[in-house]
């Protein structure tokens, strides 16, 4: 987030998150509980700053961190990696999960 309004910067990438969600303005309004889509408008323009309890609410609906929406790029986790870091599941365990993620990724692309 070089030289760029905090603000602008936190709408730009709220809006992206609600365009990936297929949400609307009036839809997020609600889920944060605001009134009307207006304060979101307002948001995303970079005109009204989000209150960080805003910004936890929308991290949560949007399954992001914070750091996203304040412009830091924060990298996925590598299942694989994730995986071989848990003792707790057993090798069989692993083996199904990566598994389910194949068939996830098969399924994504024949759409």
């Amino acid at each position: 987030m070089i030289n760029t309004d905090p603000n602008k910067e936190i709408g730009r990438r709220l809006r992206e998150a609600r365009d990936s969600a297929g949400l609307s303005q009036a839809e997020l309004a609600k889920a944060l509980g605001y009134e009307s889509a207006t304060a979101v408008s307002l948001i995303e323009a970079g005109e009204r700053k989000f209150k960080i309890e805003d910004l936890q609410k929308a991290a949560e609906l949007f399954h992001r961190d914070i750091g996203y929406f304040l412009g830091h790029d924060v990298p996925r986790m590598d299942v694989k990696v994730a995986l071989r870091a848990d003792k707790d599941l057993s090798d069989e365990d692993k083996k199904a999960v990566l598994h389910f993620i194949e068939l996830a990724k098969k399924r994504h692309e024949k759409k």
